[in-house]
């Protein structure tokens, strides 16, 4: 019999654990502190704007430095001294007094978050068994999505319902969670690759060539999404679908858990393509759906489909550029990925903002639907064209043997 190797290990449901609460902490924070910063420093929108995105580009420029020295450094030693600055970071907020103090310390909770997901993804990505690469992979980005989910509804309640204070409380318990999960791990240590030991500087010490292709596309796929978590909520207010669009990320999450079991299989027997050219398909579907929704029920259809689509298509992405990478760089592959994958969740709501008195939500949403169906071509040139000759060659050479 062929005995599938296990992935459910103790040491994966910790890191998938990890990775949770300190997505859960990012998310929870990003849908409030536009808010916080107006009402509580009485700041423009540009200042309120920076102090939201400052975060992600304290992540987007620690990734590349932390993909190179995971594995000097040692990743267990990086995982939890990037936690206790994450912690450190998130206990942080209680003592800022000024909008100066503030973006500081968004800054080093950015730095803080992008070394320890550096190292959950890259400590992940040696724990799954080869043979489950895509299953595991999709298992383990499914702790990002449901942080994805939960996270903006559990920020959106405490606004609504609780002092500001309650924010805080919450990121700094999700923050020493994160922490004390880890303290209970087993952390498979890597080889240095040999061209993370080189002196002198070289762009290859810090993005791993094989992931970027994937992880550009992923950057434009993130740049569409991020249109969703910071607009939404003011375009279904223009739309009257408030009641409708506090439940959008529970149905987001919901579908996207009931499609899981099924996606990651597809991707380790049928390949890549058979799972992303659909995934894509299904997200287009959705935006379009949610452009053109006037009622509650067409606005939750279109978190099924988003979910399923969105859900799905990231965690295979990020399968495909740890797949693509020599093993002695898949800590430089994970931070290329997700570096990629920042900046553009964290350029979008900035760029996007200057189309919005042009366009309205309604347009914007348009014009991302547009930009969704353009992801399909994109994903042929990057990736999917080279997937499908492998494939074929595969397939040749099991029918001539």
């Amino acid at each position: 019999m062929n005995h599938k190797p296990k992935l459910w290990t103790k040491d994966f449901l910790i890191v998938s654990s990890a990775n949770f609460f300190l997505f859960l902490t990012f998310y929870v924070l990003m849908v409030t502190l536009t808010i916080y910063t107006i009402d509580h420093f009485h700041a423009s929108q540009a200042q309120a704007g920076l102090a939201s995105s400052i975060f992600v580009l304290g992540a987007v420029l620690v990734r590349p430095l932390a993909g190179k020295k995971i594995d000097q450094i040692g990743r267990r030693k990086m995982l939890l001294g990037s936690l206790v600055l994450f912690l450190l970071a998130s206990i942080g907020y209680f003592m800022v007094n000024g909008l100066l103090a503030l973006m500081i310390d968004r800054l080093v909770h950015g730095f803080a978050f992008g070394l320890a997901t550096t190292a959950t993804g890259t400590i992940a990505a040696d724990i799954i068994p080869n043979q489950r690469r895509g299953e595991g992979t999709g298992y383990f980005a499914m702790s990002t999505n449901l942080a994805m989910a939960f996270g903006p509804f559990i920020g959106l309640v405490i606004t609504q319902h609780f002092s500001y204070s309650i924010i805080f409380y919450a990121a700094s318990l999700f923050a020493a969670l994160a922490l004390v999960a880890s303290l209970f791990m087993n952390v498979p240590e890597g080889k240095v690759a040999k061209a993370t030991r080189q002196k002198g500087f070289k762009i290859s010490d810090y993005f791993e060539k094989s992931a970027l292709p994937i992880s550009i596309f992923i950057g434009f796929a993130g740049f569409t999404y991020s249109s969703i978590l910071s607009y939404l909520t003011s375009f279904a207010k223009e739309m009257n679908l408030m009641d409708a669009t506090s439940f959008f990320f529970v149905v987001f999450a919901v579908f996207l858990l009931a499609s899981r079991p099924f996606t990651g299989r597809m991707f380790d027997v049928l390949g890549e393509n058979a799972v992303i050219y659909p995934a894509l398909i299904f997200y287009a579907i959705g935006m379009v759906m949610l452009s053109q929704s006037h009622h509650g029920i067409t606005l939750l259809i279109a978190a099924a489909f988003i979910g399923v689509g969105y859900g799905t298509f990231q965690s295979s992405c990020q399968a495909i550029s740890i797949k693509e990478a020599p093993s002695g760089r898949m800590g430089l592959a994970t931070s290329t990925f997700f570096t990629m994958y920042d900046f553009g969740i964290g350029s979008g709501p900035f760029l996007l903002g200057f189309l919005i008195p042009f366009t309205g939500f309604k347009g914007l949403f348009i014009g991302m639907a547009i930009f969704a169906f353009i992801l399909i071509g994109l994903y042929f040139l990057v990736h999917g064209k080279k997937a499908s000759l492998r494939k074929k060659m595969q397939t040749e050479e099991r029918m001539s043997a």
